[in-house]
């Protein structure tokens, strides 16, 4: 797949040098080369103009041909086609106001980091390099293209950016272009949620989260960006349960432990903890009483403010919510183990509690409980059908209220726990409660 889509991109680059056009492949693609790496997308940079594109393609989407972009359809790819341009200043903190298109050179120039500065003439196989890109990639070096304030002034979300490569590729970022970071740091709540959410995903999803965040910590970025995980710095834990030190230490070591998760698993381990500082209280020892509860409710409007969809946050909130429940699994009644084997998704809460154990005290046996009863129980005993239901309950004469959900809460725990096996049985365990059940209804 990988080398029939670099097929279909120097096609596309053949098609736009063939008409007298300039044509190269360009940014992260070209990057991934350099370092050795099959592309598993290609764009392209040229001096066609965009409707001189859109001719030569009519397979093609003009949604951002106002900024010279356009994305072209060829073979079983598509390719993101951008015509050589300056961007004037930004009103949105996101599109230019304006772009005019100028010479290849120049369109490096405007670009972020070096190391997605170099072009790649697919013609006659050779990376064209203005700005020392190869050489910061053997040195495994972040820099700013230029000025790194005047780069990081154009899109601020070129700090997070910054913090992103930094990880992904485990490189040191230059040491003008990390003051910049710092001195620039104050004006990332500029961005949109939108993109600072996007920009958090990618952080959190892939390599090295973890140190991602201890350089956003270090630089300045988490206040401005997610203040609630930058007071967890210095937040002390007792020793005999967390020997790796202060509670934001303990997420970035959990950060780093993850491999390929989910969005709303990243975001739960970062957010895991959050309700640790408001909680914290000392005794015979440094307790939490309750920070997972403080912190759903904290993952809740972080969530919001990052304009996460409705699913994804019910889930991130569920994860931290739940975290502690596993600390008593092994004491739990039948009934109450079986439904938290039953959340939804239930194999991101495990995997949470085993990140949190092997990032902290190291002891797995909950874990390893956990697993072998998802193996004794089937799906059914888990989360068997109810056997009763409201309308068994007005069949019996009960009235719709309140008392519906205590009965047919206590007809579940009396499945779960294996003392009722079918409907039948349903009915008369509540037959033979009708005097209680009917005295607090009218009670209510």
């Amino acid at each position: 797949m990988t080398e029939s889509l670099r097929r279909d991109a120097e096609k596309v680059v053949e098609t736009l040098r063939a008409t007298g056009h300039e044509a190269y492949f360009a940014g992260g693609c070209v990057r991934d080369m350099v370092m050795g790496v099959e592309p598993h997308d290609y764009d392209i940079a040229t001096s066609a103009r965009p409707e001189e594109v859109v001719r030569l393609f009519p397979r093609s989407l003009t949604v951002g041909a106002q900024f010279g972009v356009v994305v072209v359809l060829a073979g079983s790819g598509s390719f993101e086609v951008a015509t050589f341009r300056t961007d004037a200043p930004s009103s949105d903190g996101r599109h230019p106001d304006s772009v005019q298109f100028c010479s290849a050179r120049e369109d490096v120039a405007r670009r972020d980091f070096t190391i997605n500065g170099m072009l790649y003439d697919p013609v006659e196989r050779r990376v064209i390099d203005w700005v020392q890109g190869q050489e910061d990639v053997r040195d495994r070096v972040i820099r700013a293209i230029g000025n790194p304030e005047e780069r990081f002034a154009e899109d601020k979300l070129r700090l997070l950016r910054a913090v992103r490569f930094a990880a992904r590729l485990a490189y040191a970022v230059e040491e003008k272009t990390y003051a910049a970071i710092v001195r620039m740091a104050p004006h990332a709540g500029e961005v949109s949620a939108e993109r600072v959410r996007d920009e958090l995903v990618r952080i959190l999803t892939g390599p090295n989260a973890g140190r991602a965040v201890r350089i956003m910590h270090d630089t300045g970025l988490l206040k401005p960006i997610l203040p609630e995980i930058e007071a967890l710095a210095g937040v002390e834990q007792p020793p005999q349960f967390h020997p790796e030190g202060d509670v934001l230490e303990h997420t970035c070591v959990m950060l780093d432990a993850m491999r390929n998760p989910s969005t709303e698993l990243a975001l739960a381990v970062l957010l895991h903890d959050v309700g640790k500082p408001q909680t914290q209280t000392f005794a015979e020892r440094i307790r939490f009483d309750d920070h997972d509860q403080a912190g759903a409710e904290i993952a809740r409007d972080v969530c919001r403010r990052l304009r996460f969809s409705n699913d994804q946050l019910e889930q991130i909130v569920s994860l931290v919510g739940s975290h502690m429940r596993f600390m008593a699994v092994q004491r739990m009644k039948l009934s109450t183990l079986k439904r938290l084997l039953a959340l939804s998704r239930f194999d991101e809460h495990l995997e949470l509690h085993r990140l949190d154990c092997i990032s902290s005290h190291g002891k797995l046996d909950n874990y390893e409980f956990l697993r072998a009863k998802l193996e004794e129980f089937s799906g059914e005993e888990i989360a068997p059908e109810p056997l009763v239901t409201g309308r068994d309950l007005i069949e019996l004469g009960y009235e719709p209220g309140p008392v519906f959900k205590r009965i047919l809460d206590a007809v579940r725990e009396e499945q779960l726990e294996g003392r009722l096996d079918n409907r039948e049985e349903g009915i008369e365990w509540v037959r033979q409660r009708s005097k209680e059940w009917k005295q607090d209804q009218e009670a209510r």
